[in-house]
């Protein structure tokens, strides 16, 4: 099948696109508003873009959600690992709730402090990145009156859980990491390969 994207004419019951750019690593990302309330939500269009410096990416389809708004006010973010033993409450962070409202109370989840940045971490995740927000990327828009926008931070500071660690490597398969799919769809890793670069 082919359908071009600017009429979205491909005759199946749901939007393939999403399904079609798979797994997506899902960014945990934990913000504090200028007035100090919790935020945290998921974001599955999230990456990492670079190494020197690391910098990571989420991205603010629809609506201007907590996240985008309060990172461009206050300048920090934290990015969670969500991990197939924190499932279920990464999905109740992501109800669509007021900006009053404190997601780790909603999802029952322990804070823990970062060292350099003020929002607070997800205790359980195994893995977190301490981000300072660099600059917002504004896109295009199909939908009048909403953002479409990449948000990009710096990292600076990882957190690795010791016990996730195996000959000082960080270990996938102990970390059961979850990642997004098409439609309501996820997946889990749990299966782990090696191959070597081509020597030439």
């Amino acid at each position: 099948m082919f359908y071009e994207t600017k009429d979205n004419q491909h005759g199946l019951p749901r939007d393939p696109f999403k399904s079609c750019i798979v797994p997506r690593p899902i960014g945990w990302i934990t913000t504090l508003s200028a007035e100090g309330v919790v935020n945290l939500a998921p974001y599955s269009f999230f990456n990492g873009v670079s190494t020197d410096p690391p910098m990571v990416i989420f991205a603010n389809t629809g609506p201007a959600k907590d996240s985008l708004v309060n990172c461009e006010a206050t300048g920090e973010f934290v990015a969670n690992l969500a991990t197939w033993e924190l499932r279920d409450q990464m999905n109740q962070t992501s109800a669509g709730v007021g900006p009053e409202v404190d997601e780790f109370t909603l999802a029952g989840l322990e804070t823990e402090p970062a060292r350099l940045v003020k929002p607070p971490r997800v205790k359980a995740a195994p893995i977190h990145l301490e981000c300072l927000y660099h600059q917002t990327v504004e896109l295009p828009s199909n939908t009048p009156g909403t953002r479409n926008a990449i948000v990009l931070g710096r990292v600076i500071g990882v957190h690795i859980k010791d016990e996730v660690l195996t000959d000082g490597m960080v270990d996938m398969t102990k970390i059961k990491p979850i990642a997004r799919l098409g439609y309501m769809d996820y997946t889990r890793v749990d299966t782990v390969f090696t191959m070597l670069r081509p020597v030439v």
